[in-house]
């Protein structure tokens, strides 16, 4: 209990008077208050202090021996005194660190550490086993030197581009072009990936009352009352205007159709009475895919109740996020509802419909409940009756379907 006092005593003392004091005054202090304390003074004052017996002791014998000190005038200690840094005493140790961060760029891929977590802890364990005396801490501080830092991942590259993709921007402008000017209607579709509904944590934050967030569930497990949502878009380029439907079964080539044909229903006939095509810029991935056999029929069948004929141009693969739709509604839609827990399908509605821009972009939504169930074959002969023609220019991406019953 004694020495818990005295050790606090001196530590006090040591606090106030270290802001003032240099590096040789500090030992020379700990010193002074070690050889006026009796047997065990050294540790006791160590441990009040954080110093090194070693510079106690060095302080005791400069103060016995003043000439021991050798530090010319100006300086706290002699020259070369003190730690060396670990760069100078290590001199091959921040190659070998540069190795283990980027051992593919520095030309070692069989580096121990290629396929893990780089972490300063392991990468100190790593230098260590190969005779580097080093701490996690020391590890953080010369990278920091060196110039690394955390960084995330940044989506910059698109992989290997198709040859004809700048041809097929082209071709797609060109026909969206030619259709605005005659008066038809042009749409951008796709579907938006699919949300759980529920009391879970929504991506983004949102101003509450300070200390009380919205409070949401631990874990993200589907809620199998409440399931999901699925919201499939239609974009209209000439009004910017927007439909959503949010389905609640699957995302099918069947109800990507459904979705346009509802806006066609709702909003599209109203605005385009005297149309006689309707072109259509899907990607080309998904349920809109131009190699799905049930995209082709589905659209036969939105061509035949529409009496439109659809002219349809896709996407290069890869390159989705050039989709009108993506930037000019599907992204207005998540600015909305970021922070927002998606509790219910009338929810969710209410946040796309409620979505707008300064630019006038009016969005509708409605809830599609069907069943749509996956896995639907599709018979040579049910492609055969599909009223398709293929353009000279990529035929796979570019084709028209004529009606092949005229609506009375």
């Amino acid at each position: 209990m004694q020495d818990a006092r005295l050790i606090g005593r001196l530590r006090r003392k040591f606090q106030a008077l270290a802001p003032v004091l240099d590096e040789r005054a500090r030992r020379h202090w700990a010193a002074t208050e070690a050889a006026e304390l009796p047997r065990g003074g050294v540790s006791w004052v160590a441990a009040a202090t954080g110093l090194s017996r070693t510079t106690i002791l060095a302080g005791m014998r400069e103060l016995r021996d003043p000439g021991s000190d050798a530090a010319p005038p100006g300086r706290i200690r002699r020259a070369g005194g003190g730690r060396l840094c670990v760069e100078k005493a290590d001199p091959g140790l921040e190659e070998a660190l540069d190795v283990l961060i980027d051992p593919v760029t520095r030309g070692d891929p069989e580096s121990p550490l290629r396929w893990t977590c780089k972490s300063t802890r392991r990468l100190a364990e790593e230098l260590c086993r190969q005779g580097h005396r080093v701490c996690a801490r020391t590890v953080a501080a010369l990278l920091k030197g060196m110039g690394y830092s955390l960084q995330a991942n940044r989506k910059t590259r698109e992989g290997a581009s198709h040859p004809d993709r700048d041809r097929q921007f082209e071709h797609i402008n060109e026909t969206v072009k030619r259709a605005i000017a005659q008066g038809e209607p042009v749409i951008s579709v796709d579907t938006k990936k699919r949300e759980l509904v529920g009391d879970f944590r929504a991506v983004g934050r949102e101003l509450e009352p300070k200390g009380r967030p919205v409070e949401v569930r631990v874990h993200d497990f589907k809620d199998k009352q409440l399931g999901h949502a699925i919201p499939d878009g239609v974009y209209d380029l000439t009004a910017d205007e927007g439909w959503v439907s949010v389905g609640i079964s699957r995302d099918t080539a069947t109800f990507a159709v459904n979705t346009i044909l509802s806006w066609w229903e709702h909003l599209g006939k109203q605005r385009y009475p005297n149309a006689t095509t309707l072109t259509i810029t899907p990607d080309c991935g998904g349920s809109n895919s131009n190699r799905t056999r049930l995209w082709k029929v589905e659209l036969q069948r939105l061509a035949n109740e529409t009496a439109l004929q659809i002219v349809v141009c896709h996407f290069p693969p890869g390159t989705s996020k050039w989709n009108k739709i993506e930037h000019r509604l599907f992204s207005f839609i998540s600015t909305n509802w970021r922070g927002k827990p998606l509790i219910s399908h009338e929810v969710i509605l209410s946040l796309i419909a409620g979505t707008t821009t300064t630019t006038g972009l009016k969005i509708y939504a409605q809830l599609d409940d069907r069943e749509y169930p996956k896995g639907i074959q599709v018979t040579d002969q049910q492609l055969v009756a599909v009223k398709i023609q293929r353009d000279a220019f990529h035929g796979d991406w570019n084709y028209h379907i004529s009606p092949s019953v005229m609506k009375s």
